[in-house]
Parts: structure tokens; C-alpha cells; sequence
């Protein structure tokens, strides 16, 4: 395992997510200098995931076909792009166009991972793969409070300037120090073996199958509640807390830090004294309660409190569904779901943040937290049909298999068509 190399990959995306995180609160602080509705800035929030639906898989493939390395610079570069429009903006058009030639060219991180798997072995792969979370939650809790420090005054361009300043330093540090990870031959063969069928094709064909179709399912509700949540976590602290753009970065860098913490230290000893099926369960219990108390919460100190049971249901949520998912597919098929999963997390982040600044529109302030809550508050009955009935004898033989699934702590290579007595 090359150190340096996955040093150099760790560093390009940490000062990625580092960039992202600075922007993110004050989206809807910027875009209403330009007198955006909450409907639009929500549409803003989604303008970028949209965008990098569309151009991340895109990405990928040119990935496989010229290597990782020109690929990684030009999303680099389109990031960077994208930041300097972002500061020059003079009018809401702008700020859309600025988001979009980011997401299309924001392939950074999936590019980041293929550059990983291509330079490690089996027996170190999780440990480089597991670098690529460290970076994401290091500079998701930097880059707000950054964001924040630096907006203070309402200087909404000064932050995109320094992410896009931040990007450029990250293009010059993987032209000097990243070498190119796949040779001509092995590109020739991963060209070759690139399938015909799109991305969507694939997740419809795997959602009909009856072991996978729930949990994916219950992925996608979960995924959804959770983005509608972030996405429009600035606009209510803006309009429901009335929190400056600086307050809010700081308040966003408290719930990454939180998730960070229930990641990287919380879950892990959960997993080991728990089923999945207990884990996953209170915790989609938990998230419902704490999204409708963030929905009402009357001022900052209960938010402060209603945040702490909230980032840590998701922590958990976000790594068990995975864990499961994983345990529910023979070893070939791992890799396939997971990207699917990816792929479920990139529409969510589509529809959610542009239906919460509808929601928040129509309703109020209230309104997104309380959508979210209803949402688990379906995933919690998923979770007991698919992953406790088990024993009732009333559920189908597939969902059984689920729930055998869900309460045992067998290898992540297990395959669901097996039972474990």
C-alpha cells in the first residue's frame, strides 16, 4: 500500500469537502441578496446534487477508459470554476449556473475511491477507503465553521473565493504529487468490460428482487428524510432561529461534529454489543422523535439539545443500512449494491432540499422537520415488518431472510440465500 499516494488522495479530498462545507450555510444568506424565494433556494441546494447525478457515473466511466488521474484534475478544475463563479455572481441565474458546473464536474470523491481501489489489495482496501470518511467528516465540521468565520459582514463572495482558492491549491497538489494509477492495459480491459446498461437500469432490475427491494426501500426513505433535514438546516436557522450566516456555520459544524463522533467511535462498540435489527429500529425511532422536536424546537438552546439524539440516530442509520445491505448479497454482488446505494443518497439529495423549501413556502418553518418525521415514522414500520417479523410467521419467505439478516452479526460476505440457525 502506496502511504504517500493515499496521503496526496486523503488531502484532495479533504480540502474538496472542506470547500463544500464553507459554501453550504450560506447558500440561502447569498441567494437572498438576489431576493430568492425559499422555494428557489431550495432548488438552489438541489441545482448541485442534481447536477452531479448526471455527470459523477459520467466521470467514472471516462475514469476507466483514460485513467484516474485526468479526470481527477479536471473535476478538480470545474470545482474551482465553479467557486470563482460562485463569488462573481451578480445575479440568482448565476448562482444556479455556478452550482451546476460544480456538480457536473464534483466526481472528485467516487474518482477519489476508484483511484483507492486501484492501489490497495484486499486486506488494506477498508483501511484506504475508510480515509476517504475521515476527510469528508473532517472538512465537513472545518468548512462551516470557516464559512461562518469568513461571512461575517454579509461577505457571501469572500468565502466562495477562498473555497475556489482552496480548489486550486488541490489541482496543484495532485498535477505535482499524484501519479496516474491504472496503465494502458488494465484501462483497455475496464473500457471493455463497461456494460450498456445506464445506471437506472441496473437499480430497477436489482429493486425487484425481493431480498433487496425492502431494505433499498427503506435506504431511500431514510435518505431522504436525512437530506430534506441538511438541506434545509441554513434556511431554518435563518428564518426560524434568526441566526446570522457566521451562527449557522458554527451550528452546522456542531452537527458535523457530533456525526463524526457517532461514526467514528459510537458505532462500532454499538455493533458489537447489538443486533443490526435493535440498532437500526431505536434508532429510526429516535430520529422520528428528534426531527419533529427540531421542526418546533422555540430557540437555539433546545435546538443544541434536539441535535445531539439526531446526529447520532443518523450516524447510526447511515452505517447499519449499509452493514445490512452488505449481508443481504452474495460477495460479488457488494459492490454493485453499494453503488446503488450511492446512487439512491444522489437522488434523494435531489428531491429533498427542493420539496423542504417548497414545504417551507407553503407551511412554514415547521413544515421539513415535520415531513422527515413522517417519513421515519414509516421506516420505523418497515423496520419491524422487514427486520423483526421474522418470528410471527406472517411475513413473506423473503423478508424472513430479511429479518434472520438483521439479527445476526455474521460476515459481511454472507449471503442472504443461507440460513443462520
Amino acid at each position: 500500500m502506496d502511504k504517500r499516494r493515499l496521503l496526496v488522495i486523503f488531502i484532495v479530498v479533504f480540502i474538496d469537502l472542506l470547500g463544500f462545507g464553507l459554501i453550504l450555510p450560506l447558500l440561502p444568506f447569498y441567494a437572498e441578496t438576489f431576493d430568492a424565494s425559499n422555494t428557489l433556494i431550495g432548488l438552489l441546494v438541489a441545482s448541485y446534487a442534481g447536477a452531479q447525478l448526471i455527470g459523477a457515473p459520467l466521470l467514472g466511466r471516462l475514469s476507466d477508459r483514460y485513467g484516474r488521474r485526468p479526470v481527477l484534475l479536471v473535476s478538480i478544475l470545474g470545482t474551482a470554476l465553479g467557486f470563482v463563479m460562485l463569488g462573481m455572481a451578480g445575479s440568482l441565474w448565476m448562482l444556479f449556473l455556478a452550482r451546476i458546473v460544480d456538480g457536473l464536474t464534483g466526481g472528485n470523491i467516487s474518482v477519489a475511491r476508484a483511484y483507492i481501489t486501484d492501489i490497495t489489495d484486499e486486506d488494506n482496501r477498508a483501511r484506504g477507503l475508510g480515509l476517504i470518511g475521515a476527510a469528508f467528516g473532517l472538512g465537513f465540521v472545518i468548512g462551516p465553521a470557516m464559512g461562518g468565520l469568513l461571512s461575517s459582514g454579509e461577505q457571501y463572495a469572500l468565502p466562495a473565493f477562498a473555497a475556489a482558492g482552496l480548489a486550486g491549491f488541490n489541482l496543484v497538489l495532485a498535477y505535482i504529487w499524484l501519479p496516474e494509477s491504472l496503465d494502458a492495459q488494465r484501462r483497455r480491459e475496464l473500457a471493455a468490460h463497461q456494460g450498456a446498461d445506464s445506471w437506472l437500469t441496473t437499480f430497477q432490475r436489482v429493486l425487484q428482487r425481493p431480498q433487496i427491494g425492502p431494505l433499498l426501500r427503506m435506504a431511500f426513505v431514510f435518505n431522504l428524510a436525512y437530506v430534506t433535514f441538511t438541506g434545509i438546516f441554513s434556511l431554518h436557522a435563518k428564518e426560524h432561529l434568526e441566526l446570522a450566516s457566521d451562527e449557522t456555520g458554527y451550528l452546522l459544524a456542531y452537527v458535523g461534529l457530533l456525526a463524526a463522533f457517532v461514526q467514528g467511535g459510537v458505532v462500532g462498540r454499538l455493533a458489537s454489543r447489538y443486533q443490526d435489527r435493535q440498532l437500526i429500529s431505536v434508532s429510526a425511532a429516535l430520529m422520528t422523535v428528534s426531527l419533529a422536536g427540531w421542526a418546533f424546537a422555540p430557540g437555539i438552546f433546545v435546538s443544541l439539545v434536539v441535535l445531539v439524539p439526531l446526529a447520532f440516530s443518523i450516524g447510526v442509520l447511515s452505517t447499519m443500512l449499509q452493514s445490512v445491505l452488505t449481508k443481504a448479497v452474495p460477495v460479488d454482488d457488494v459492490g454493485s449494491i453499494m453503488g446503488l446505494f450511492t446512487a439512491i443518497g444522489s437522488i434523494t439529495r435531489v428531491i429533498g432540499p427542493a420539496a423542504g423549501g417548497v414545504l417551507f413556502d407553503v407551511a412554514g418553518a415547521w413544515a421539513p422537520g415535520v415531513f422527515g418525521a413522517a417519513l421515519m415514522a414509516w421506516f420505523v414500520y418497515s423496520a419491524w415488518r422487514v427486520l423483526l417479523g421474522a418470528r410471527s410467521g406472517a411475513f413473506s419467505e423473503a423478508e424472513h431472510d430479511l429479518a434472520v439478516v438483521g439479527t445476526s452479526r455474521i460476515r459481511p460476505d454472507f449471503p442472504l440465500n443461507r440460513r443462520v440457525e
